[in-house]
């Protein structure tokens, strides 16, 4: 043979000649030694939150275009396919949970849910603004107390635990139609409401969740949402916390410290301090705001927290609405380290 005949190389230098040609290193094609097996990414604070909570993933369904351009059905699947645990269902007038369901039609829902795979993380509704529970019309005051139990009842008929309740409101900025209500009568119709409520909510074990709002005056620390939960000396009234709803001049860790063990759902509302509109249209999509999320989820683990946070967002997108549930997954599997 010729000595520069290239059949006349050793298989194995001809080899490591082809590697070194594409830049590969010998190493390629060895046994990977313990001592040299790849170190497991470190932790990277740029990706995500570095700590994993145990809290749960949840969202609303008035981040959905329903029912305009999807069913309940739809809704579900979608929040399953996004990697939601849980998915929080809205009371009204007019839609597959209101006062024309039965408890026929309200357990055929939570079948709905459980075939699909993903919980019922609460129920929530806006009717508690059209009949605020302290109300200076005595008409809309009792309307706004029968729909609340209502609301309970199909809470209790789907297996449900968690109801969302406003209490009562000074102030309701969004509506023409709310007369003001001094602070100390408010505060004694609320308590009137909520104490004709709560023996049925015990017999069902469906919790009655109060929910600071700010915006309408009443409630506005958590030392005195704390009294008045405390006041009923029941444990089926909590707290629904939302981080949200105080963001124009308080922070949401703070308030998470205070009221402890007493918060049974959670709201999770991205709100910008960079903003001067204070109405609904200051709170923002995860992420894209000023809340300290890592002092929030840490506030909340401290307390001992693992429930369902809950994304409340009004505005599906006017365009691809599926982009905003998906975005919201991923930007929770952030805030809560599972990525």
């Amino acid at each position: 043979m010729h000595p520069h005949d290239p059949s006349s190389i050793p298989r194995r230098e001809a080899l490591l000649a082809t590697m070194a040609g594409i830049g590969l290193s010998s190493f390629a094609f060895e046994p990977v030694h313990a001592s040299r097996a790849a170190a497991p990414a470190e932790a990277d604070a740029r990706r995500s939150s570095p700590k994993r909570y145990k809290m749960k993933k949840s969202i609303n369904l008035w981040a959905f275009p329903y029912p305009q351009l999807m069913n309940l059905r739809e809704c579900m699947q979608l929040a399953k396919d996004a990697g939601f645990d849980g998915i929080e269902l809205n009371y009204d007038l007019e839609n597959d949970l209101s006062p024309k369901g039965t408890a026929k039609n309200f357990a055929a829902i939570r079948r709905m849910a459980d075939e699909i795979g993903i919980e019922i993380s609460g129920l929530c509704s806006f009717l508690f603004w059209p009949y605020p529970l302290s109300s200076n019309d005595p008409a809309k005051r009792n309307r706004g107390i029968e729909l609340a139990g209502m609301i309970a009842q199909a809470a209790a008929d789907m297996g449900v635990e968690n109801v969302l309740v406003v209490p009562g409101a000074v102030h309701i900025p969004w509506r023409d139609d709310h007369e003001p209500v001094p602070n100390d009568v408010c505060d004694e119709r609320a308590k009137n409401a909520i104490g004709q409520l709560v023996k049925k909510a015990e017999k069902t074990k469906t919790y009655l969740n109060m929910e600071n709002i700010f915006f309408n005056g009443y409630l506005m620390t958590p030392m005195e949402m704390n009294q008045f939960v405390d006041s009923f000396g029941s444990p089926y009234i909590q707290v629904h916390f939302d981080t949200g709803n105080i963001s124009m001049f308080q922070h949401a860790e703070h308030w998470a410290t205070i009221l402890g063990k007493r918060t049974k759902n959670v709201h999770l509302k991205e709100f910008t301090k960079k903003g001067t509109d204070y109405s609904l249209e200051t709170f923002r999509p995860l992420l894209d705001g000023t809340t300290n999320w890592p002092a929030v989820t840490d506030a909340l683990e401290k307390v001992g927290y693992e429930g369902y946070l809950t994304f409340e967002y009004f505005h599906p997108y006017q365009h691809y609405p599926e982009a905003l549930v998906w975005q919201t997954s991923d930007s929770l599997d952030r805030i809560l380290g599972r990525k």
